[in-house]
């Protein structure tokens, strides 16, 4: 009489010869697919969260189309805003957020009654702001008037936009660069004809830093 084989079945897990493997081998598996989707889910929803930020952050910095010179003509620091007319007549309202800043600041500004963050009624500025539909954002704020940033004139040698830099020589002949800022690279100087980059006369508002003049605006005389 043939014997009969006594023993574990064959599990159809190939390396697998006890009887729970397959008995646990479909929970097992199940297990395992749910995680892995679970955890691509969540990667997926980091990689979404991380475009959207640094995209926000990018059309807030391409945001930045102009600037405009004027007089304040009202401050509200309860809802955090200027009023500013510029020369042309227009008012504009704009909106102070924490990335707001203010260069130049008059001294007597910081403690008057009517003023919000070193800015007053009747302070000559120039506003480098980005809107988003009607809504006007300033992203810097540069004193111009009296107390506010340091003043010189000349006529152009050089505008490097890209290199940030703008070299004047002055009446004497001597000729100063000054370091451009992020905003100044974009908006200002605008008013500067075209062709006449080498030889426009302008007026420049600047700060010192570190033995470097960095100038925040610069307008055509």
């Amino acid at each position: 009489m043939q014997s009969r084989r006594i023993g574990p079945r064959k599990s159809a897990k190939p390396g697998c010869e006890r009887p729970w493997c397959m008995i646990w081998r479909g929970p097992i598996t199940g297990n395992l697919e749910s995680r892995r989707w679970k955890e691509g889910k969540v990667k997926r929803t980091v990689l979404i969260g991380l475009v959207f930020l640094f995209g926000s952050t990018a059309l807030v910095a391409q945001a930045v189309v102009s600037a405009i010179q004027g007089t304040v003509k009202k401050v509200d620091s309860a809802t955090k805003t200027i009023v500013v007319k510029a020369a042309d007549g227009t008012e504009h309202t704009f909106h102070f957020v924490g990335r707001t800043s203010v260069q130049g600041a008059e001294k007597t500004a910081e403690g008057a009654k009517d003023g919000f963050r070193g800015v007053k009624e009747g302070s000559e500025v120039v506003v480098h702001y980005s809107n988003k539909g009607t809504e006007e954002t300033a992203e810097e704020v540069d004193h111009v008037g009296k107390g506010g940033l340091k003043v010189a004139e000349g006529t152009v040698s050089k505008i490097d936009r890209g290199g940030k830099t703008l070299v004047v020589k002055t009446a004497d002949g001597t000729e100063e660069t000054y370091h451009l800022t992020d905003h100044a690279a974009k908006d200002a100087g605008k008013d500067v004809a075209k062709g006449a980059e080498k030889s426009a006369k302008v007026t420049v508002y600047y700060t010192e830093s570190a033995g470097r003049k960095v100038a925040h605006f610069f307008k055509a005389l």
